[in-house]
């Protein structure tokens, strides 16, 4: 949808995107200085495979003491991060638990590894979150991985710390099973206490976190995350994975994620209070549109509305039996020239996805051309 925003701008289409997932910041000052000092000091070279090791004490004094130096491993992204883990975890036949809706690339990646994803549909009534009943439930002895996101894209749900100890509490009877916990949007949530699977010693040896410095400090495009893990097994063959693969995450990237880690966070809570004050925006805005529902998100910067109720309409509007998502994403986009990113790609075809990592102006002006565009089907 973003190269379909992109396509149509050049078209001379003026289209309002609210399709990605990164924040409209600039990077911080600071760390802007770090990396043009990492060129002039000739940081050009091939770095360790696991990072460097300056970088891994920044980012393991973050983690409280958890974690040391040597059990994190620096990647290109945090996409790289989980892609690594779920290939040296996941054999073919291996399954994976997967909560959703979920993040698009997730059960992607699982099936590149021949594993094979075990969705489980949580739903609105329980804020998006999967309970504890319906993970005992997908838990076998096939199951090799459960795949948890919170704060979570595209719901922005956040597990609170009584809900995470009654998983944990399932998980612990299942020494087998790896529990990667994807904890980037960690830093924007507006609940002011966002509970890590981290803190959990019973899980903590086959825990893979995965974070990174893309979303807290508007740094998408350094392409800098990072895993941490209690296992040698695990960080030893990601090692030799990635030394195979990517060799090392960009230097001058790294050198600049130091500095962000290294840092005052002034700038991460100056973001997250502007990302609060948008989520109140656009929620007043959609709670506005007739026969719209939409779950309150606690973190991340996404609202994830359902718009099924406009579905039977839009199929009479468009003359088809029945519609979903992603034809309701295609007529906000046509007629009303709203871009946004439809719910089937992330395991819920009754909602569709917007991103409130805009500005405020930007904002109003889609719900403004989606109420028009939804008032036109009656």
């Amino acid at each position: 949808m973003a190269a379909r925003c992109q396509e149509m701008r050049r078209q001379g289409v003026d289209v309002v995107s609210m399709t990605l997932g990164e924040p409209d910041f600039a990077a911080p000052e600071h760390v802007k200085k770090a990396a043009m000092q990492a060129v002039a000091d000739d940081w050009s070279h091939y770095g360790p495979v696991p990072g460097y090791p300056s970088l891994r004490e920044a980012i393991a004094a973050r983690l409280n003491g958890r974690y040391q130096a040597s059990e994190i491993m620096v990647s290109t992204g945090a996409k790289q991060v989980i892609y690594n883990a779920i290939m040296v975890t996941i054999n073919k036949g291996d399954e994976v638990v997967i909560p959703t809706p979920c993040w698009v690339s997730y059960m992607e990646i699982v099936k590149l590894a021949e594993g094979i994803p075990v969705t489980v549909p949580t739903t609105a009534d329980t804020n998006w979150k999967i309970t504890p009943e319906q993970l005992k439930a997908a838990l076998n002895d096939k199951t090799r991985m459960v795949m948890l996101c919170s704060p979570n894209n595209p719901t922005g749900s956040v597990y609170s710390r009584a809900e995470l100890e009654a998983l944990v509490a399932i998980l612990k009877d299942y020494p087998e099973v790896y529990i990667l916990s994807d904890e980037i949007y960690q830093h924007i949530n507006y609940v002011r206490e966002v509970v890590s699977l981290a803190e959990y010693d019973t899980i903590r040896e086959r825990l893979i976190l995965i974070n990174g410095i893309s979303k807290a400090y508007a740094m998408t495009g350094y392409r800098i995350g990072w895993m941490a893990t209690k296992s040698p097994a695990l960080w030893q063959a990601y090692n030799r994975l990635q030394g195979q693969s990517t060799t090392c995450a960009c230097t001058i990237a790294q050198k600049a994620a130091e500095a962000a880690y290294l840092a005052p966070q002034d700038c991460v809570e100056q973001m997250r209070r502007a990302f609060e004050k948008r989520r109140d925006l656009i929620m007043s805005l959609v709670a506005e549109l007739p026969d719209v529902t939409c779950t309150r998100p606690d973190g991340a910067f996404y609202v994830f509305p359902d718009m099924s109720a406009y579905y039977p309409r839009l199929a009479k509007h468009l003359g088809c039996v029945s519609v979903g998502s992603r034809e309701m994403t295609e007529y906000l986009l046509n007629e009303g020239h709203v871009a946004c990113v439809a719910g089937a790609d992330f395991g819920e075809d009754r909602c569709i996805r917007l991103s409130y990592a805009t500005d405020e102006a930007t904002i109003r002006e889609a719900i403004k051309r989606i109420a028009i565009a939804l008032k036109r089907l009656g």
